[in-house]
């Protein structure tokens, strides 16, 4: 009997905070408006009507502008520098890569001529336009030790930048490509 009160309590509880949490999700007052972002400090108002939405311009399947190549709708970040980031780190393999969140991630790679060092990628695409501060490459490195195995070693922080600006230069080749120029 305990069992069987302590659950209608449960249940009724769940249904009352269930309850105020759709509540809270209505429209409001369509006739109010609210600044939808800020430009220079200052608010900026724009119709209700035509702000965009996750199935709309800019949404969930895709902006329809440059960031999109034309059929590749769906992919969250800017397509050129996607494609161009896989196509300058294509030689390593791939441990994961989020074309919604922008992250690609490698696996460990040696190359041939130093297998005693190996490397890693993250590649972070930040934007939806093609722009130099859309993306950032981290660089991890391991040497080999024979005592303690693979150990983490510094890493020039020109490597990554080197990275950035190969990517950067071939997804404008991409983009130029693209428009046919």
């Amino acid at each position: 009997m305990t069992f069987r009160r302590s659950f209608s309590t449960l249940a009724g509880s769940a249904g009352l905070v269930l309850a105020f949490a759709l509540a809270a999700c209505g429209y409001g007052d369509p006739d109010t408006t609210y600044p939808n972002r800020r430009v220079g400090g200052q608010p900026v108002y724009e119709d209700p009507n035509t702000r965009s939405t996750i199935f709309g311009p800019g949404g969930l399947f895709g902006s329809g502008g440059e960031q999109d190549a034309p059929g590749q709708a769906g992919v969250g970040v800017n397509v050129f520098l996607w494609r161009a980031a896989l196509d300058t780190i294509s030689f390593m393999p791939l441990a994961s890569a989020d074309p919604f969140g922008g992250v690609i991630i490698t696996d460990w790679y040696s190359a041939p001529e130093a297998p005693q060092e190996r490397f890693k990628l993250t590649v972070y695409i930040l934007s939806r336009e093609l722009r130099a501060d859309g993306l950032r490459v981290a660089v991890f490195r391991q040497q080999q030790d024979a005592v303690a195995g693979w150990r983490d070693t510094p890493v020039d922080p020109a490597m990554g930048v080197q990275l950035e600006d190969t990517i950067l230069t071939r997804a404008r080749q991409m983009r130029m490509a693209a428009a046919g120029g």
